[in-house]
């Protein structure tokens, strides 16, 4: 029985079948004595009802995994479990499998929700792939700080990430990782808006971010957009600030009656220079 589990279930996992092979695992793991294999295979289980998004499996099989390694030698069986525990909300869960992986978070109870610094995420679009900005909020979520450039997606949406980064961003001398999603997990109130704004100086765009960016809303600017492709998109990329200038289009993310008290309040510090109109949800 655990022979033919075992070998199903390795071969379910590399045709990608993950529900069967989850299944083929775990019921050959529960037949094996204690010692590596029985690890190795219970974490290839919970492993793999993460690849199928099943997050009952997979936190049901990641705290048996958890359960059979030493805590605070960053285990990726804690990882996983505390990726499956957050999606749950098992909150006590999560920040238990934090602690076991080898991580300091602040000390508290309920939803993690700290500001751990910023990083990149790579997002599911209508469109295709995206890589945003975002400040981590926990070890396996980001909140997204910039505009997409779909409107599928949103600013201030809440992505939980996997654990092993997919590339780097480079920006203002500092270098952060790029983390693939795994799902949106708190999604945003903000639709993205756009508008057709005169800038004639630098100085003017920024003032305008700023303006935004006071009141925790978003700026992005559709012709700073740069494609590149799978292979350059996981590798390090330099993200130099280009700031074009004269009549352009922006995105915006904010409540649509707002975002055009702030475009009044902007054109007001240099009227006759800057200007705006055309403002509506972006399709």
């Amino acid at each position: 029985m655990s022979r033919a589990a075992t070998a199903a279930g390795y071969a379910a996992f590399e045709a990608e079948d993950w529900p069967l092979a989850g299944q083929r695992l775990a019921e050959a793991a529960a037949t094996l004595p204690k010692g590596r294999a029985k690890r190795t295979m219970w974490f290839d289980a919970a492993l793999a009802y993460k690849f199928a998004r099943d997050w009952p499996r997979a936190y049901e099989h990641g705290l048996t995994a958890a359960s059979l390694v030493k805590r605070g030698k960053q285990e990726p069986a804690f990882w996983n479990l505390g990726i499956a525990a957050t999606m749950l909300r098992e909150w006590d869960t999560a920040r238990d499998a934090w602690a076991g992986y080898g991580l300091q978070l602040p000390p508290g109870t309920g939803e993690i929700a700290e500001e751990l610094g910023p990083t990149c995420v790579r997002i599911e679009t209508d469109a295709g792939q995206e890589v945003v900005w975002a400040v981590r909020v926990c070890p396996t979520r980001a909140r997204i700080v910039n505009v997409p450039f779909h409107p599928s997606r949103r600013f201030g949406e809440v992505v939980l990430h996997d654990g092993v980064p997919n590339g780097e961003r480079v920006a203002n001398g500092r270098t952060v990782p790029v983390f693939d999603e795994i799902a949106l997990f708190t999604p945003s109130d903000l639709a993205t808006l756009t508008v057709d704004a005169d800038a004639p100086e630098q100085a003017d765009i920024k003032a305008l971010a700023e303006l935004f960016a006071d009141e925790r809303y978003g700026v992005e600017l559709p012709s700073t957009r740069r494609d590149l492709c799978a292979c350059c998109s996981g590798s390090t990329v330099r993200q130099d600030q280009v700031i074009p200038v004269g009549r352009q289009q922006v995105l915006l993310a904010a409540p649509l009656e707002h975002a055009r008290k702030l475009l009044d309040r902007w054109r007001a510090e240099r009227p006759g220079e800057r200007s705006w109109e055309n403002l509506h949800p972006a399709a």
